[in-house]
């Protein structure tokens, strides 16, 4: 049995919430973030990327701090 939390959509919106997360803390913070950066942030899946992501987002003083 399968519980609705569980699994690859779970998973999915878990990724796409931290996904969110980077990338509003960024625009919080003045990061501009380009489009095509934008677009890649929202298709990763990797939590582990991810949360190195908004580690790094925290400290950031540019976009190339966070994903350079």
């Amino acid at each position: 049995m399968t519980y609705p939390y569980q699994g690859e959509y779970a998973e999915s919106l878990i990724a796409q919430g931290m996904a969110r997360a980077v990338l509003h803390l960024l625009d919080m913070r003045g990061i501009a973030v380009p489009e095509e950066t934008r677009e890649h942030v929202i298709g990763c899946r990797d939590e582990a990327v991810l949360d190195e992501w908004l580690r790094r987002a925290l400290k950031a003083e540019s976009v190339e701090d966070v994903f350079g």
